[in-house]
């Protein structure tokens, strides 16, 4: 074969983060049969879909096996009752969507690897420690891509740099994050939209997390004055209704981003008509009934448990004077190795001593390193065998 390949994919890291912990997890069960595992690595929820999301799917599912109410190829852009029920969730967060920007997808981990399609050789700003994604996405296509340190110092959340002679940037912003659990301010998110502003910068907001937040936080970009006009946001049923396995997820494209007379729409909205056949009638029936009535309601039950289990992992971090942030308004605890141990270090240690599967944090970037991520997707009963375990380090 003599066909030139995309050599950019050599910039990538050869293995996955969680295929590399996948190994090392097969390693361990093999050379300990029987050994209890505490899978708190993968950010995989574990709780079943509420009845009330699968009721509505099964309905969609008759439809499907009549003649007259079958559905063949969904709208490349969604079903106009999940983008009016999208558009309706802005409007309870206290902010206007029109549901024409609204583009639903299969999840927000396609719609960020995707979004470099579009979107010309730009500078790339993306603060680190990071998922993955970001990166790789950006690399896969020959971007240069440059970091903003999250550290202690700054709680995990970084500000724009102080240079003020950066260019127009592609500027990768996820809160509550992943993987810290940190959660920008008004303030702090007020600072990055007028820096994109000031330097003609796009915002790609992730706010896959935001029906976590429990405190007096910004739930979506659009809360900040002037973001219409320089950010998309991406979101996701996954963690909010349970959807790992289901998928479906949107993106907002304001019609008000342009760039040399081109609306950023036309092309997203191209790109998505040419590449995605859209997500299925079923699907999109059970993410619209998770948005309201009792849907919504068992959807929000199911959060109350994560963070439940969060808030159990947070105490005992706080009472031992491990720091750490998230926990509160996020499903992630992201902590600090104790006796300056390396992240991978730290992994091996509580998986051989305690059973316990984490993520290393220097997986997520350089700025990871002697830092560790805790998920609180497993069950309580598991979440407190941990925190037992947890107290002894």
């Amino acid at each position: 074969m003599d066909i030139k390949l995309n050599t950019h994919f050599l910039d990538v890291k050869e293995t996955y983060l969680f295929s590399d912990i996948a190994k090392r997890v097969k390693k361990f069960q093999a050379e300990n049969p029987g050994r209890e595992i505490i899978r708190m690595g993968i950010g995989d929820v574990t709780l079943p879909l509420p009845q009330s999301v699968t009721s509505a799917m099964e309905e969609a599912v008759k439809e499907m096996s009549a003649k007259d109410t079958f559905h063949g190829y969904p709208p490349e852009y969604g079903y106009d009752f999940l983008r009016n029920a999208i558009s309706d969730h802005y409007k309870d967060l206290g902010v206007t969507v029109s549901p024409e920007t609204v583009y639903v997808s299969d999840g927000a981990k396609s719609d960020l690897g995707n979004l470099p399609d579009v979107l010309g050789d730009n500078p790339v700003i993306i603060p680190d420690p990071v998922y993955p994604v970001y990166v790789d996405s950006n690399l896969m296509n020959g971007r240069k891509v440059s970091f903003v340190a999250g550290n202690k110092e700054n709680d995990f959340l970084p500000l724009p740099p102080a240079d003020t002679n950066i260019g127009p940037s592609v500027i990768y912003i996820c809160s509550p994050n992943n993987p810290t659990g940190a959660v920008y301010s008004y303030e702090g998110l007020t600072a990055w939209v007028n820096f994109a502003l000031k330097t003609g910068s796009l915002i790609i907001f992730d706010a896959a997390y935001e029906a976590f937040i429990t405190e007096d936080k910004p739930h979506t970009i659009y809360e900040i004055p002037g973001a219409d006009t320089c950010a998309v946001e991406v979101s996701s049923f996954s963690k909010f209704a349970g959807f790992t396995g289901v998928r479906c997820g949107w993106t907002i494209v304001p019609d008000s981003l342009e760039s040399d007379g081109i609306k950023l729409s036309k092309f997203w909205a191209r790109r998505q008509a040419t590449k995605f056949n859209g997500v299925s009638y079923v699907t999109q029936r059970g993410a619209a009934a998770s948005l309201s009535g009792q849907g919504l309601a068992d959807c929000k039950a199911n959060i109350a448990y994560y963070k439940r289990n969060a808030a159990a992992l947070a105490e005992v971090f706080t009472e031992k004077g491990i720091y750490f942030t998230g926990g509160i308004n996020s499903p992630y605890i992201w902590l600090e190795c104790p006796n300056n141990m390396g992240s991978w270090e730290f992994f091996d240690s509580l998986l051989n001593r305690f059973g316990i599967v984490g993520t290393p944090g220097e997986g997520f970037g350089s700025n990871g390193a002697g830092f560790f991520r805790l998920t609180a997707f497993g069950s309580y009963e598991n979440t407190l065998k941990a925190c037992e375990f947890f107290k002894t380090l």
